[in-house]
């Protein structure tokens, strides 16, 4: 049974200092929450970053590619689909697994999406690359804390949302085959914007979340699907508004 305490409910049944109390303790358990799921979402990408860096600096990164076409090795395919294999497997086994294991393969995929990320140094330039990312960590930090303060209900908006990415999928697979620089464009604009609507409704969702999970063992591992879910939000509006600040090599 789900042990959760709603702060809301604190005032009119528990009344006075007791009910004070409570709330106050709920107040001080989310905010320890939300301080692991952003530590552990910041550790992710630090560790992305610095893999990347080393695959592009040590020239490892040319092993994901063909010496001959520049097409991807059989690594290569390997590299791009294994973070998506990680995801399916945090997101449906993650409440039969340990908090240690979940932890494990939470490092295990930021290792491997850096793996995967490195390929943008061959690409743009690492001035570009930077300015770009502090761009990002900048609006990011924004919307972040937009959804964590915010009164508006983002739930709806959130359904929107995810209805995008599913047509954003659709269009950049159809352009692998069409190859259109228009289309790419428009692809980038609106990524940017639906994965910087997520980022807000990520959060409050995640802050939501502990009402349900606050005093139970599924408390660690939520912060970790948290993390999961703002780390993948920061990486895909990263790589989208690298699109339109990226200088090329």
């Amino acid at each position: 049974m789900v042990n959760r305490v709603d702060p809301r409910l604190a005032g009119p049944v528990l009344g006075g200092s007791r009910g004070g109390a409570v709330a106050a303790d709920f107040d001080a358990g989310l905010r320890a929450h939300m301080l692991s799921v952003y530590n552990y979402m910041i550790s992710g990408v630090l560790l992305t970053g610095m893999v990347a860096l080393a695959m592009a600096y040590t020239g490892a990164v040319s092993a994901l590619f063909h010496p001959l076409t520049g097409a991807p090795s059989i690594l290569g395919w390997a590299v791009m689909l294994a973070p998506l294999a990680f995801v399916f497997l945090l997101g449906f086994r993650i409440q039969s697994m340990s908090e240690g294991k979940a932890q494990t393969l939470f490092w295990a995929f930021s290792a491997v999406m850096g793996l995967s990320m490195s390929t943008i140094f061959l690409r743009y330039t690492g001035t570009s690359i930077a300015t770009t990312f502090f761009a990002t960590a900048a609006a990011f930090a924004g919307l972040s804390l937009y959804g964590y303060t915010t009164k508006r209900d983002l739930s709806g908006l959130g359904t929107f949302l995810i209805m995008g990415v599913v047509g954003l999928l659709v269009a950049m697979l159809l352009n692998l085959f069409l190859g259109s620089p228009a289309l790419a464009f428009v692809i980038s604009a609106v990524g940017v914007l639906i994965f910087a609507g997520l980022t807000a409704y990520d959060t409050q969702k995640i802050k939501e979340m502990y009402a349900y999970v606050a005093g139970t063992e599924m408390a660690g591992k939520s912060a970790i699907m948290g993390a999961l879910s703002l780390y993948l939000d920061f990486i895909n509006m990263f790589s989208f508004l690298l699109n339109f600040l990226g200088q090329r090599e």
